[in-house]
């Protein structure tokens, strides 16, 4: 439940970011109708596609066993998959997602067996490593050329809270008024609030910015929300779910 959310928040966030991006280099002022038909069609383009290309891989996964092909197959749909996507302007990240969603529960428990399991997820657990690695030295080496003033760092402070916030009232409410109906003990909604980790696709939309005073500034604030959310969400979101956890009845959690 957590690992869906978190990967449909990134897409749907990816794509709302493109679209705000867009709208302010237009240069002309947006409309509700085509910023809802551009929002459609991102979105919901990409989930189709995503569905579509998902499903593919599922069938081709399904018709070889030999884990070195299975381990090309997941990178050729997500390398092709996505330029596909952006060659018929629809979200990728969605599409990735909606994909992974499918591969990552239908293809693993049907189409893979333990040997092409194991190496499909050391693949793609190093693939994450080495990437997120390389947008933190990105980010890093921006922070060097930051003016660290006292007002940025309340400015990012106050970025941190607005997070929080959001998070608690786009996810954390609608879990706590329906989790129920879905299984979820009755703290859920603090363990999702909580645990809404900001990391590298935070940072890369940050980098993706036009150079700019203004983009110095996001990325100062990016980098205040996305340490906090390591250090501090990130040290002590394991405490949090074994207190929900044992509150909703269960005496031991690995």
């Amino acid at each position: 439940m957590i690992a869906g959310e978190s990967l449909f928040n990134d897409g749907v966030g990816v794509v709302i970011f493109a679209l705000l991006v867009g709208m302010l280099t237009s240069g002309g002022a947006p409309t509700v109708d085509s910023a809802l038909m551009l929002l459609l069609r991102e979105a919901g383009g990409g989930i189709a596609f995503g569905l579509v290309l998902g499903y593919a891989t599922y069938w081709l996964l399904k018709s070889v066993d030999d884990y070195q092909v299975e381990v090309l197959l997941t990178l050729a749909a997500v390398t092709g998959g996505y330029a596909l996507a952006s060659q018929l302007h629809v979200s990728g990240p969605l599409a990735m997602v909606v994909t992974g969603l499918i591969v990552g529960n239908h293809g693993r428990a049907w189409a893979m067996s333990d040997t092409t399991r194991r190496y499909v997820d050391m693949f793609w657990e190093l693939g994450d490593g080495i990437l997120n690695a390389v947008l933190f030295v990105l980010i890093g080496m921006e922070v060097l050329l930051f003016d660290l003033s006292t007002s940025l760092l309340v400015a990012g402070a106050m970025a941190i809270g607005v997070t929080l916030l959001a998070r608690l009232v786009s996810v954390g409410l609608p879990i706590g008024a329906f989790g129920r109906h879905f299984g979820l003990p009755g703290g859920a909604w603090r363990v999702l609030t909580w645990g809404g980790l900001r990391g590298g696709i935070s940072v890369a939309l940050a980098l993706s910015l036009p150079a700019g005073p203004q983009r110095d500034s996001v990325l100062a604030l990016t980098y205040c929300v996305v340490v906090f959310s390591i250090l501090v969400q990130g040290l002590t979101i394991a405490r949090l779910v074994r207190g929900t956890v044992r509150a909703a009845g269960v005496d031991k959690i690995d």
